[in-house]
Order: structure tokens, then sequence, then C-alpha cells
């Protein structure tokens, strides 16, 4: 599976979502490969309403109904139609172990799937005891990188990732410079059941072409 985060890309943004999730559709259905976009929380509705594709949040606030100005509200998300939620991504990190615990609890009160960023292999062991549905292997210094890729920095580390994550049946996601086939083959080699990229397509001059070559890697 590819998770493709639209982060706050002017590509990913308002109307320019939908031909960018389209195309991801079709690379989806062409080649068999699950993708899953994850949207701005303003664009979930519109997004889910028009892709047969599973779309998940950027985040959520482990809050519930009442006077929470401005935080994104799990029951909201789903209303919209989202299906997951990523939780402390390197661009976006929770203030501790407590907090991603809240946000994990309140995530699957509402039937939200989970996916959480790990930075280190001390990071990912702790939070596997959380049972997310995804664990994430995303060292920060390699991500928007298109030079090296954590498939060819880090390949011990992450079949280290991927031995914690077996031990307690999480399956493991990697992150961080993904862009090419190999990176994926490498990634799901070592254990991984998918990649998280952002900047590869949301910059990418041809989007269809790019996520269909990260696709190649499933072969």
């Amino acid at each position: 599976m590819i998770f493709v985060n639209f982060k706050t890309y002017e590509a990913g943004t308002g109307a320019n979502v939908f031909g960018l999730t389209s195309s991801l559709e079709e690379v989806s259905e062409t080649t068999g490969v699950k993708i899953v976009p994850v949207v701005q929380a303003t664009d979930i509705k519109e997004v889910s309403a028009g892709s047969k594709l599973e779309i998940w949040a950027q985040r959520i606030d482990p809050v519930t109904y009442g006077a929470h100005t401005g935080a994104i509200l799990p029951e909201a998300v789903v209303e919209d139609g989202a299906a997951g939620v990523f939780i402390n991504h390197s661009e976006n990190r929770c203030r501790g172990v407590e907090e991603i615990k809240q946000i994990v609890e309140r995530a699957n009160e509402v039937g939200l799937k989970t996916l959480i960023f790990a930075g280190s292999v001390n990071e990912l062991r702790d939070y596997l005891s959380l049972n997310p549905t995804y664990i994430a292997y995303e060292p920060p210094e390699f991500i928007g990188r298109s030079d090296i890729s954590v498939a060819t920095a880090k390949q011990g580390i992450i079949a280290s990732a991927f031995e914690l994550s077996k031990w307690a049946g999480v399956p493991l996601v990697v992150g961080a410079g993904v862009h090419s086939r190999e990176d994926v083959r490498k990634c799901l080699e070592l254990g991984a059941v998918g990649v998280a990229v952002a900047k590869d397509i949301l910059m990418a001059q041809d989007p269809e072409a790019e996520v269909l070559d990260l696709a190649e890697g499933f072969k």
C-alpha cells in the first residue's frame, strides 16, 4: 500500500485535490496496489464523496464535543468520510506518549484506523504498545530528500523495526525520501507492507507517472 500525504502542498489543496485523487485512483485500479490519499481536514468531505479510495485525515485532536476552538474533532472527520488518521507525524508531533495514547483511544472510539509515526526504533518500540492499525518508521532527516532515502540509508534499522512490529502484530510502513520503485521494493523486502510518500508525488510534474513508478515496486 502507498500512503500519499497531501500535506499543505498547493497541488493537494482545495480544487486541486480532485485531479490528483483521480490520478491515484486510476493507478490503484490499474496496478491493484492500495493507495491512500491523506488530505487536509477541510478537503475530506469533498474528496471522499468523489473517490472510491480510502481517504485518511492528516490529524485529529483528542477531544470530544464541547468548547475546543480550533481542534479537529474525530467525529467530524468520520462524518466527512475519513477512514483513518495519521498520528505524530514529524511535522506535527504530539506532546509525548500520553497524548498519542489519547488520540489512539479517541480514534478507536469513532472507528478510525490509525498510523503512528516513529522517528527512531526506540520510539517505535514505545508506540507499538498502543496497538495502532499501522506503525511507521520515518526518520525525519530524510523527509523530502530526493538524493537519498531511508530505504538506502537505514536498511538495518528498517529490518529491526520490522522485527519489533512483527512481534507486536502491527504492520510496518516506511517513509522518508522514498522516491523510486527500487526504494519501495527494498522496503517490502525488509518487511514493510507499504510506504508513505509526499513530495515525490505532490511536487512531480507528472504525479500519475510518479505514483505508477512507485506502484511498480510491488511487483
